[in-house]
């Protein structure tokens, strides 16, 4: 009996076949993988930046009228590079427009005004009276606006121009998920 020419063409298609079907899975999991390192498909939807390296209240002795801050809520704070200026009386109207706009959360989130002195600039009392004076040490943060979890870390940093629906958008979502606070 001798070999028919269809009889060694089967062995090489199953090998072609074979061979095609581990070069497109190696070569869609190498395309995934560079789309979700670029930032592609699988990236992050938060809007801020995560805080990096991590930091707590308590490593910046984030103190509000001499006492450490309490925990159990979320907190909006306010750092502003030097005296409140213009771009930081902007970030706590917007901050306490967002507070409202939380609605029925509103109670598990408070906001402040985190400075080395911990005093709040004349006016910014009476127009905010729930806005809490806060000092700490300064040093290990860049200015702008910081999203605190109930037991103290820092998770998320905005720069001042994105006080509004980016930190709304993001702090939505946390309160969604939140175990805690």
């Amino acid at each position: 009996m001798s070999a028919s020419p269809t009889g060694t063409a089967r062995p090489r298609l199953q090998l072609a076949l074979i061979l095609t079907i581990v070069v497109a899975t190696l070569g869609g999991a190498w395309l995934l993988y560079q789309q979700a390192r670029d930032g592609g498909l699988w990236s992050t939807t938060n809007r801020g930046t995560f805080v990096q390296p991590p930091v707590t209240a308590a490593e910046l002795n984030v103190r509000s009228a001499g006492v450490p801050i309490e925990g159990g809520v979320w907190w909006l704070w306010v750092v502003p590079e030097g005296p409140c200026s213009d771009g930081c009386r902007e970030a706590l109207h917007q901050l306490r427009q967002l507070h409202v706009l939380l609605n029925r959360d509103a109670p598990r989130v408070r906001r402040g005004l985190l400075t080395a002195g911990g005093e709040l600039p004349a006016g910014l009392q009476a127009q905010y009276p729930r806005l809490a004076a806060l000092s700490g040490n300064l040093e290990r943060l860049a200015p702008g606006i910081y999203v605190v979890d109930p037991i103290g870390n820092l998770v998320l940093h905005y720069p001042m121009s994105d006080a509004g629906e980016p930190v709304l958008d993001d702090l939505k979502r946390l309160l969604k998920v939140s175990q805690i606070g």
